[in-house]
């Protein structure tokens, strides 16, 4: 970071701090593969980036890591149902992906005492009852803490060990966030309630969560939580397939409730601003403490803050430190550079669904990029697929297959043609030429 740069980020993140009357506070901006600039305010130890703070719901991150890593090893399906692999419970018609969504109507918290604030219990412990499934499948989004929890369960059936077990086997530790734990250990920050009208602290308990701690439990440090930005923003460290996590950031539900667009993937939320800005991350919560981490892809920089409060700090504060760097310091591009066409050149160019135009290009990657040309239209972009085929990644076609020929295109039901409704082509329902 340039020194003007992060005198910037000094003087909003120490604002932050004493406007929220947060105990004490750690941030950071992640670029060029590591934690490029970071911070500490209020009472926090030394080494700042070594110190662990809750990191609440970023856990559930991890969890969907855990869960991924099955499904690309054939071990489970997304759609599959919850009771195929863990049977017995009122969610079990729903599917694990709408679980990782928060798209599967179970409750927002287990039943019993206030999970965050009491000692964990076993599955079993929680008598998961009729009350727990609050709304239809597939409704809408619902943000469920529930879910996760029956998430790291199924991780830890398939694997046979516990799911944090999993979880700094599997991800953790390849990723190199050995700071990372699921109860506090070594170097680790108090967690405090701050009194709304008086300047006076009280220490928050801390408990082992047990069934419920794939969706809150885990601890954190600035360098380790900056590892799991460089994770999000591509340096998987083949612990997930790159694209598996450009699948992670597919928006599923929306929160209607958000005062932006806001959606969520799995196990990341995923926003986007007036700008267009897109943010990928998760915020976090646990009594004591608070906690966020958001990445801007397209800029290749991320941002973090560890707090130890229960409330008071502003939530948009990774935000606000990568609008300042995007300010400041914007990411100069990757040079164009020319490479070969995945198809023919003469596949390449307008297309007409009917009488309306299309192009098709050729975009970096090895990619085909099909989308309305001057006009309203469908947009999407293919992947190679079996045969020759192309598949649809994103967009209006995601996931259909389009091929191609030198007289036509098709892709589902469509033809598209070289000119409007050509006659030679094989336009269904015929042509009666123009008149």
């Amino acid at each position: 970071m340039l020194d003007s740069t992060a005198a910037v980020l000094l003087a909003r993140t120490a604002r932050a701090q004493r406007d929220g009357r947060v105990p004490s506070l750690v941030a950071g901006v992640v670029r060029d593969g590591g934690l490029a600039w970071s911070t500490g305010r209020g009472a926090v130890p030394e080494p700042h980036r070594d110190v662990q703070y809750r990191l609440g719901s970023i856990s559930k991150t991890v969890t969907a890591i855990t869960v991924l890593r099955l499904r690309d090893e054939g071990l489970l399906g997304l759609d599959d149902p919850l009771d195929r692999h863990l049977p017995g419970t009122p969610l079990g018609d729903r599917t694990l992906g709408q679980l990782l969504g928060h798209l599967a109507g179970a409750g927002s918290e287990s039943p019993g005492q206030w999970w965050e604030r009491t000692p964990g219990t076993t599955l079993d412990g929680l008598a998961l009852s009729a009350a727990d499934v609050v709304l239809p499948a597939a409704r809408r989004f619902h943000y469920s803490n529930l879910g996760f929890g029956l998430l790291g369960e199924v991780v830890a059936r398939t694997r046979g060990r516990r799911w944090s077990d999993v979880a700094r086997e599997e991800v953790l530790l390849p990723l190199g966030m050995t700071r990372t734990t699921d109860r506090p250990d070594g170097r680790a920050a108090q967690g405090y309630a701050v009194h709304p009208w008086a300047e006076v602290t009280q220490r928050e308990p801390e408990h082992h969560a047990e069934v419920m701690a794939p969706a809150g439990q885990l601890w954190s440090t600035a360098g380790d939580l900056a590892r799991l930005g460089v994770f999000l923003l591509g340096d998987t460290g083949d612990v997930l397939a790159p694209g598996t996590v450009e699948e992670m950031t597919l928006p599923a539900g929306v929160d209607a409730s958000a005062a932006g667009w806001s959606a969520y993937g799995m196990g990341v939320y995923v926003l986007r601003g007036a700008d267009g800005t897109v943010l990928v991350g998760h915020g976090g919560s646990m009594p004591g403490f608070l906690a966020g981490l958001w990445v801007d892809r397209e800029e290749r920089t991320g941002a973090l803050v560890l707090a130890n409060t229960t409330s008071g700090l502003d939530g948009g504060l990774p935000a606000a430190l990568l609008a300042d760097v995007r300010a400041a310091e914007p990411r100069v591009v990757d040079a164009w550079v020319p490479e070969p066409s995945p198809v023919p050149l003469e596949l390449l160019g307008p297309w007409y669904w009917g009488p309306s135009p299309y192009v098709l290009r050729a975009v970096p990657g090895g990619l085909l990029h099909l989308g309305g040309l001057g006009g309203p239209g469908g947009t999407s972009r293919f992947r190679p697929g079996p045969d020759g085929t192309w598949i649809g990644l994103d967009g209006y076609f995601a996931g259909e297959t389009l091929r191609l020929d030198r007289h036509a295109l098709t892709l589902a039901t469509f033809v598209f043609t070289r000119t409007p409704y050509d006659p030679a082509a094989p336009v269904p329902g015929g042509t009666e030429g123009w008149t």
